[in-house]
């Protein structure tokens, strides 16, 4: 356990985002694969805190339920009313029900880019410096509409935090800000927030206070800087979504590449943060990697290619694919144009091909499906070929039935699969088949009508045509043309 432990992490997430201008919870919205809160709640814990409360308000019930449903052991402090930052802190502290011996992390709940790393960089620097409240800030590139940092030259400490529109000219000139970030002193946070006022234009209980009040007794306010200004940013429009989104991917990619990942243009990849990767692999343009995907060593997945809590083995090869909750064996063949639904399996080195869909279905080791086919409810054996355009007919229009194909088994052209049936190992079946009998094993099955040739039909049904003419005109050549 670090010596750095919070005592507790605060995350502020009552607020209700009307400028998301939308009927899902601000904090709800998602970025590669997380909520806006999710994002901060696993950096939080990334500091291993005593306590992890986030404080609800607006659709409290949604976001409880969200946050118990992923993020188990979380506890929540409902704000019935949104009376400001310093109020929510003080529900977060009476949630807790004592006194809170310990730093306390405040975080608010819509800023996703934010790093436990960064998290604990702001603790180990409180501690360090033995900070009452140590604010983490960044410096920015255009400090416009920020709070600015203002620090005493001596000691570093900080003095004040100034809104832009009551800085001077030189405070304006300074381009570290409040990131609204803190870690405080826990007994020392509790009781200034009982100092609070709300003598202000909102009428609310600002945290921001609380670091006038501790100073003005004597203790310290310090700052630790944000390595990258960019993790503090916070998501109040769709825009700034869109962006932060941009931004995350970008960080997932570029960790995915030094780990020894190719990715050939990430500007037209996207990834959720709960992807993994092997060394080798290589995702080319347009391709979607979601949900808990996982890239083997030396896989090759792509172009425009969207996989979603799909496995892929060691050398496979995905090509303009769809896989929803899929595994693909190591040296697989998939596509282009496939689309592997939940339940599919495919074994080492076997093949679903151009236009082929699967679903519920698992192939064996080298087993080949390589085009126009459906495949679904089946277990096929190892070294088995599907012939194409062949149909697994696995509905009866009330329930679904298994269709088994053995191992080594060669099955024709234009096959249906009349489910529930199945194919003996190393069996055959003829092209045009309607199999709705089992087949033994070492058999050949043939099931279509026996063709019959009608001499002349076309000159009597259809005279003058192309093709009677045609056919007339074959009809003198001698065997010599021929």
């Amino acid at each position: 356990m670090s010596a750095n432990r919070p005592a507790a992490v605060v995350v502020l997430a009552a607020g209700e985002g009307t400028r998301m201008k939308s009927k899902t919870p601000k904090v709800l919205h998602e970025i590669c694969g997380r909520s806006l809160v999710g994002h901060v709640v696993s950096a939080a814990r990334e500091l291993d805190p005593e306590h992890l409360v986030v404080v609800v308000g607006h659709a409290a019930e949604q976001v409880g339920a969200h946050l118990a449903d992923r993020y188990a052991g979380t506890r929540t402090a409902f704000q019935a009313e949104q009376n400001g930052t310093g109020h929510a802190v003080r529900i977060a502290l009476e949630e807790l029900g004592q006194s809170v011996s310990g730093t306390v992390v405040v975080v608010c709940g819509d800023t996703p880019l934010l790093s436990g790393a960064t998290l604990t960089a702001l603790a180990e620097t409180h501690a360090a410096d033995g900070n009452a409240v140590t604010v983490l800030t960044a410096e920015v590139p255009d400090a416009t509409g920020y709070g600015r940092i203002v620090r005493d030259a001596a000691t570093g400490a900080v003095t004040a935090i100034v809104e832009h529109k009551d800085a001077t000219a030189e405070q304006r000139a300074v381009r570290e800000i409040n990131s609204g970030v803190f870690a405080f002193d826990g007994q020392l946070l509790a009781d200034a927030l009982g100092k609070v006022r709300t003598d202000n234009s909102q009428g609310e209980e600002y945290l921001t206070d609380v670091l006038g009040i501790l100073r003005e007794a004597g203790h310290r306010v310090g700052a630790s800087v944000a390595g990258d200004h960019r993790e503090i940013l916070g998501i109040n429009n769709r825009v700034q979504l869109a962006e932060a989104r941009r931004l995350l991917n970008q960080r997932l990619l570029e960790q995915a590449m030094l780990a020894g990942v190719t990715v050939v243009d990430p500007t037209s990849v996207l990834v959720d943060v709960t992807v993994t990767f092997e060394p080798d692999a290589v995702v080319h343009p347009g391709t979607q990697l979601l949900g808990v995907t996982h890239l083997g060593e030396g896989s090759e997945v792509g172009p425009n290619t969207r996989l979603k809590d799909t496995a892929v083995g060691a050398g496979a090869r995905v090509d303009n694919t769809v896989a929803d909750r899929a595994e693909i064996g190591a040296e697989a063949s998939v596509g282009p144009y496939a689309y592997l639904r939940p339940g599919t399996r495919l074994g080492t080195k076997s093949k679903a091909g151009t236009y082929v869909e699967m679903k519920n279905a698992s192939i064996g080791e080298g087993t080949k499906v390589p085009h126009l086919s459906y495949v679904g409810d089946a277990t096929i054996g190892d070294f088995s070929n599907i012939g194409a355009a062949s149909v697994f007919v696995n509905y009866d229009g009330e329930a679904k039935h298994h269709t088994t194909i053995g191992s080594h088994c060669k099955t024709g052209s234009d096959n249906m699969f009349v489910a529930p049936v199945t194919v003996g190992d190393g069996a055959y079946t003829a092209a045009g088949s309607v199999i709705t009998k089992d087949v033994p094993a070492g058999s050949l099955a043939v099931a279509r009508g026996q063709q019959r040739n009608i001499e002349g039909w076309v000159a009597r049904k259809r005279p003058g045509s192309a093709a009677a003419q045609a056919a007339a005109a074959a009809a003198e050549k001698t065997p010599e043309d021929l």
